[in-house]
């Protein structure tokens, strides 16, 4: 999955899945990897448990642009979203109708696979 989109200054980005390293992408028009949503499937959801934009990028909304593609990508493969990454939680909080039913609260047991995956 690539697409290309626009942060808020109007300049390209491109957002794409990378399996190899279990994130999805934003980079700008060089191809520069600005930032990551990193995410595991598990059970019928995908976990999103860290969200990152370098500095350099900051103010330009792309963290947003990568959250929402990430989302999007998400509801239309058929999974649940489960926002461990406090980014994430906000983005739908802020944006909850329009993701109804497309994710799920935190459970304990979520948080435990987590940490869990980062130990080994």
């Amino acid at each position: 999955m690539t697409s290309e989109l626009t942060d808020t200054t109007g300049a390209a980005v491109t957002v794409t899945r990378n399996d190899a390293k279990g994130a999805y992408e934003i980079a700008d028009a060089e191809g520069a990897v600005a930032g990551r949503a990193y995410f595991y499937d598990h059970d019928g959801d995908r976990i999103f448990f860290h969200t990152e934009v370098d500095d350099a990028y900051a103010g330009r909304g792309l963290a947003a642009v990568l959250v929402r593609t990430a989302l999007d990508e998400t509801r239309a493969d058929g999974l649940t979203a489960v926002p461990v990454c406090p980014y994430v939680a906000g983005f739908l909080k802020k944006n909850e109708q329009e993701y109804d039913g497309a994710f799920r609260a935190v459970r304990p047991a979520d948080l435990e696979h987590v940490q869990e995956r980062q130990r080994s």
